[in-house]
């Protein structure tokens, strides 16, 4: 059974989601060494934004709706790429599944940047 072209351009973008979902927080403690962990293994019960005299996760501190922003960046242009582009599927599951960790560094970097986390 084939999929209708609605499915086929959305799941490479299901697919890379699923992954961003899943190991968000453990890019955060990558770029920010802030002590999240994964979500299996305490997800950010370890995060600095829970001491009050250190420096914040630019992620974490920034609350849900700070954090659905940022969850928000990083999808876009995995969605962008699944939606619109004319590869191949096992392509754009490729590029979509690159683009996380990108989308995540640059947003890391910037709200990094801004905070005066480094």
């Amino acid at each position: 059974m084939r999929a209708g072209p609605f499915a086929d351009r959305l799941l490479p973008f299901a697919v890379s989601f699923a992954v961003t979902c899943i190991f968000f927080i453990n890019l955060c403690a990558w770029i920010f060494e802030c002590g999240c962990r994964s979500l299996w293994a305490g997800a950010d019960a370890l995060c600095n934004v829970h001491v009050a005299d250190s420096r914040h996760c630019p992620f974490c501190s920034r609350g849900t709706l700070g954090y659905a922003a940022v969850m928000i960046a990083v999808s876009v242009p995995q969605a962008a790429v699944s939606a619109w582009t004319r590869w191949s599927r096992a392509t754009r599951v490729l590029m979509c599944l690159l683009l996380f960790p990108a989308s995540m560094v640059i947003a890391g970097l910037l709200l990094g940047a801004y905070d005066g986390y480094w």
